[in-house]
């Protein structure tokens, strides 16, 4: 039995919640096209302002082959655009919305090309410049009876990139997602693991390698931000924010007020007196003060902040639009001022397509327990909720009658101490009822406790579904490894995973808003 893939909404952020709802406060997004002919405009609009040689001169950054090499090679000189999604490097691949983003970035690429007739490429931009080790450096797998957290530890000081953070051994954590894996349909995935996390390599170059292998056959292509030719392309962009580093400073504080002042939250906040460019030139990656921004000039060991790299993308690709989740989508608001700096193009943003993936056996768990997946959201809740349903109803229906009797008894107590004019305060009988409850609550968590262990074969269950669908108390898409379930179900996995991509793509493409698929439509704080 192959699993059940479930299309969700994006969720987690307010701003981002506004946007996909298609009320954003105006000014702050470069507008998505919300047909084809609209789509089509945007494309020939991005495609015309670029230079025919730009794939040549980026082509060692991607050293795209197979499918991926193809889908590049045929937009020719001028005649296609890409689009783009990407992440920072994960341990063996990172969690299932990165398979979730390339999926996406490959269905709404192939939409587009479809309703337009522009060749359309999809590319994922691997941020190994990105200098979090913390979330570079683990990964989770699920196993009977819960999830399984893979770690591994850092070999050189932290604050470097992780294109240049020694990998080390991680023969152990790959063993053990190996076996977490169990019985597969298609090793490849796992072979590619074995081929590429190996001693001498850096997490980012792992990471690269392993996506180029995984993705290329899908006619993904990935753009390596750390790769030299990648850097010596953003230098003008560099350049220009060193230069206006002051000015830049300056507008994204005004819009951090508006969207304060709109009622959310900045999504990247402001550090006062720094500027958008990184230095990597000391081994570790700081940001250039703005006092000594206008004094350098951009080289090879400079890179973009998070908000700065959207707008460097966008000047070095011809992007078409970027496929982001909730927190980008966020911090896309921040963007636009920066751009508009520059003197450069504002880049575009649509919805990635999110997923919960349900294993067979986890189905049987949820259907035999009368379960949702969103019901693991509330740590153990669903283990006491299931311990109590257990227990005899004729104790059930006593402790509550308890609670209510114990209740009604402490009210008329209450009201005599009142009215008797008692030697004691309202605060007396006050205590006494919350010691007396505390007790009797007590008592029902003990018989909770004991239900859990009487039934330790449904707790186990619970466990391993908690695993699977909420993994180290994540949702599934943002923590659980990918690899061991491609594994386990092969190409079917994946092909049930781009149809339902595909069915978002079409409306992004047709109609940008208002569909199942995305966030239903929630009203903007602070704005009627």
């Amino acid at each position: 039995m192959n699993p059940r893939i479930v299309t969700q909404p994006l969720a987690g952020n307010p701003l981002a919640a506004a946007f996909i709802a298609g009320n954003p406060p105006p000014g702050w997004y470069e507008p998505v096209p919300t047909d084809a002919a609209s789509w089509r405009k945007r494309l020939e609009s991005v495609r015309s302002d670029f230079p025919d040689n730009w794939l040549a001169k980026l082509a060692p950054a991607f050293e795209a082959t197979g499918k991926a090499k193809e889908r590049l090679d045929a937009l020719g000189t001028g005649r296609g655009v890409v689009v783009t999604t990407g992440q920072q490097p994960g341990l063996f691949g990172g969690p299932i919305y990165t398979l979730s983003k390339a999926l996406s970035a490959l269905a709404v690429a192939d939409a587009l090309q479809e309703v337009t007739g522009t060749p359309v490429a999809p590319v994922f931009w691997a941020a190994t410049d990105d200098t979090d080790f913390k979330e570079a450096s683990s990964t989770v797998v699920s196993i009977p009876g819960g999830a399984q957290l893979l770690r591994i530890d850092h070999t050189q000081p932290l604050g470097r990139a992780m294109a240049s953070m020694p990998l080390g051994d991680v023969s152990a954590q790959l063993e053990a997602l190996t076996r977490a894996a169990g019985s597969t349909i298609d090793r490849t995935p796992i072979e590619l693991l074995e081929k590429f996390y190996s001693s001498g390599q850096t997490i980012g170059s792992a990471y690269v390698s392993f996506l180029r292998a995984l993705l290329a056959p899908l006619g993904i292509a990935v753009i390596d931000a750390s790769h030299p030719t990648t850097r010596a392309a953003a230098k003008p962009v560099l350049s220009g924010a060193l230069e206006k580093a002051g000015d830049i400073a300056a507008r994204i504080s005004e819009r951090n007020r508006e969207i304060e002042e709109a009622g959310f939250a900045a999504q990247v906040q402001d550090v006062p007196g720094l500027s958008l460019v990184f230095s990597s030139a000391s081994g570790g990656r700081k940001r250039i003060p703005i006092k000594a921004a206008n004094k350098q000039s951009a080289s090879e060991e400079m890179g973009p902040n998070v908000l700065l790299r959207p707008v460097v993308e966008r000047a070095i690709l011809p992007t078409a639009t970027y496929i982001g989740g909730p927190a980008e989508i966020a911090y896309f608001a921040q963007i636009a001022p920066i751009a508009d700096a520059l003197g450069v193009p504002r880049p575009t943003i649509v919805p990635r397509w999110s997923c919960t993936i349900i294993e067979p056996h986890v189905g049987t768990i949820l259907e035999k327990l009368d379960l949702r997946p969103e019901d693991f959201a509330d740590p153990h809740a669903v283990e006491a909720r299931v311990a109590r349903a257990h227990l005899p109803k004729r104790v059930l229906d006593e402790l509550n009658a308890t609670r209510a009797l114990l209740d009604k008894q402490l009210d008329e107590l209450s009201e005599a101490v009142a009215e008797e004019s008692a030697p004691v305060s309202p605060a007396v009988t006050g205590g006494l009822r919350a010691n007396m409850m505390r007790r009797l609550e007590r008592f029902e968590r003990r018989l909770v406790a004991a239900a859990k262990k009487q039934h330790a074969d449904i707790m186990q269950e619970i466990a391993t579904a908690r695993g699977s669908l909420y993994p180290i108390g994540k949702p599934q898409e943002r923590a659980l490894n990918f690899v061991p379930l491609v594994a386990r179900y092969g190409t079917a996995l994946r092909d049930e995973m781009l149809g339902e991509a595909r069915e978002h793509a079409k409306r992004l493409v047709g109609a940008q808003v208002r569909s199942r698929s995305l966030q239903e439509a929630v009203p903007v704080r602070g704005r009627s």
